[in-house]
């Protein structure tokens, strides 16, 4: 309902996003390899079309991520993201997330 049809999600690291089924199929993949998956929101401001929250992201990996076969690990994976909302729907967002730490915490690459 909040997503807008032609959204735009650019976060380095996965591809990018460039409309609502796209999107959808985003929140897939991540409900598949965390299906307990749950996110928090840390911080959030607005400032007239502009909406930033930091998240933390919540789970455990019991289903297969980007080719990573389930570790039963539970992580906590952060990011950032910066909004543009448009007549109360989400069109773009620029974000930063901690692939890395994730990356580390399910032992796809060393500590």
């Amino acid at each position: 309902e909040i997503i807008a049809p032609t959204i735009l999600v650019h976060i380095p690291g996965h591809p990018d996003v460039v409309d609502r089924e796209g999107f959808k199929q985003t929140v897939r993949v991540f409900r598949t390899a965390f299906p307990d998956g749950r996110y928090s929101v840390e911080d959030m401001i607005a400032d007239e079309d502009t909406v930033v929250v930091r998240w933390a992201f919540y789970g455990t990996h019991t289903g297969e991520l980007m080719g990573i076969a389930p570790t039963g690990k539970q992580v906590k994976w952060t990011l950032t993201c910066f909004y543009r909302v448009t007549d109360g729907k989400v069109q773009r967002c620029w974000g930063d997330a901690d692939n890395l730490g994730l990356l580390q915490q399910l032992g796809a690459i060393p500590q």
